[in-house]
Parts: structure tokens; C-alpha cells; sequence
């Protein structure tokens, strides 16, 4: 299980980003999701990486 908390503001970030973390569940910064630990949410994460903050739980 993946613990994700976004840590910056996706105010100018690019489209494709802000998809990318609205599909991730995140809308406010500190707020946090658990996801399932595979390769489809590693892709996210890495896709947004310098606005959330990963651990594993």
C-alpha cells in the first residue's frame, strides 16, 4: 500500500498533471490517499512526483 500526499499546489502545472493528480484522488494540498502498490499508480506518481510526497504503508 502506497500512502500519497500532495505537498504542492497544482495551480501551474500543466493539464496533463492536473489530471494526473485529480485521477490520484488528490484536490488539496495535505490531503492524503492510499493506494494499491502497482505499476499504474507508480507511473502517476512519477508522473507528478514534484508535487506529492510518497510512503509505504
Amino acid at each position: 500500500m502506497l500512502q500519497v500526499k500532495m505537498i504542492k499546489s497544482k495551480i501551474a502545472c500543466k493539464p496533463p498533471q492536473v489530471k494526473t493528480l485529480e485521477a490520484l484522488g488528490l484536490r488539496k494540498i495535505n490531503k492524503v490517499k492510499i493506494h494499491e502498490d502497482n505499476p499504474v499508480i507508480r507511473g502517476m506518481i512519477y508522473k507528478v512526483r514534484h508535487l506529492v510526497e510518497v510512503t509505504e504503508s
